[in-house]
């Protein structure tokens, strides 16, 4: 009775990869579970490909958005783009069949892409924050000290440390150092798992954690900022006020609240990679004890960051809808359509990122 028992389980295993020898076991959801996961991550991946390249046609394509900070948003939109698509679409496929079905190669590749792209993020709102913060405090002066060149810098280095980095560690094996027993343990034909130590887990953290911490500082500085310049125009209004002084506020104004909803897009990263970075680290010192489902979980909290950034930009930004709109409608093909005032339909004009 019990060896027919061991039998039935044995019969019951499934493999990723049946008749192949050293295959991994696969354990998959019930036919209703994975129709709702591939749908909400889908969803996920759709929404961060679709927003992301509808922001980077609107700055790059209608000429009243080409501004060294909007570039710079453009090429942030580009990173999260790209999440959607390289990284999201498979990872969807791995979490829902527990099985990596594109190769040895694109497994490290993807993994590459995945590093890559969330540390240019964040090096992306580092920049901005620090665009931002010379905005705010110094809004006349701001259009000579960020200029194009200073924005293509930021661009450049944002794109080329992070995919030096991730590209050197993951492909020299690096990551792996001091692993072999795990590497082993993990290795199978159809998984797609990615080992790293404890050093480079602390160096990745301080990758994310220093810009981070550089973001907060800003941020708050900025607020603070903001709210003493809120508080000198409201008592320069009942006073009779010079040109000057009047486009001053205004200018103050404008970008503060650019800085507000930048700020609302970083907590946004924080609150979504946060808890994975931290789990990371605690699962490297712990041994790899985390439960598969829980990483995922972090995982994809994390992933469905590059979707949010344009969610946010559609909720704060009547022009971004209206670009929106125009790309919708065709009628960017149109001529002199990269002309279009996309603030004519609002009280003050002078709006921006």
């Amino acid at each position: 009775m019990i060896s027919s028992s061991n039998g039935s389980q044995l019969r019951a295993v499934e493999l990723c990869y049946e008749n192949t020898n050293g295959s991994c076991i696969k354990t998959s959801y019930s036919p209703g579970p994975r129709v709702i996961l591939y749908l909400a991550f889908g969803s996920g991946a759709l929404l961060a490909v679709l927003g992301n390249l509808l922001v980077m046609i609107s700055i790059l394509h209608f000429k009243q958005l080409h501004s060294p900070a909007n570039f710079l948003t453009a090429s942030l939109a580009c990173a999260d783009f790209l999440v959607g698509v390289t990284v999201m679409p498979f990872s969807m496929v791995r979490s829902v069949e527990s099985c990596w079905y594109f190769g040895e190669n694109y497994c490290k590749l993807h993994s590459c892409f995945d590093v890559s792209f969330c540390y240019s993020s964040i090096f992306h709102l580092c920049f901005i924050s620090i665009d931002r913060y010379i905005a705010v405090t110094d809004p006349l002066a701001y259009p000579t000290k960020f200029t194009r060149m200073v924005s293509g810098i930021c661009i450049l280095f944002s794109w080329f440390l992070a995919i030096t980095f991730s590209f050197s560690v993951l492909y020299t094996g690096a990551n792996a150092d001091g692993l072999k027993e795990l590497v082993s343990a993990l290795t199978c034909v159809g998984g797609c798992q990615v080992a790293v130590n404890q050093n480079w887990v602390l160096i990745n953290f301080l990758l994310f954690f220093i810009p981070t911490l550089v973001m907060i500082i800003l941020y708050c500085k900025i607020f603070l900022v903001a709210k003493q310049q809120a508080r000198k125009i409201e008592s320069m209004n009942s006073k009779t006020q010079s040109s000057s002084e009047s486009y001053k506020a205004r200018v103050s104004k404008r970008e503060r609240k650019a800085a507000k909803t930048l700020g609302i897009a970083v907590i946004a990263f924080l609150i979504s990679w946060l808890p994975y970075c931290i789990e990371s680290i605690i699962d490297a010192f712990l041994g790899f004890i985390t439960p598969t489902y829980i990483y995922e979980i972090l995982t994809w909290f994390a992933y469905y960051n590059s979707a949010m950034n344009p969610l946010i930009y559609a909720f704060f930004y009547p022009w971004f809808r209206r670009a929106i709109k125009l790309i919708v409608s065709g009628k960017v093909f149109r001529g002199h359509s990269s002309t279009i005032d996309l603030f004519s339909e609002k009280k003050n004009k002078q709006t921006r990122f």
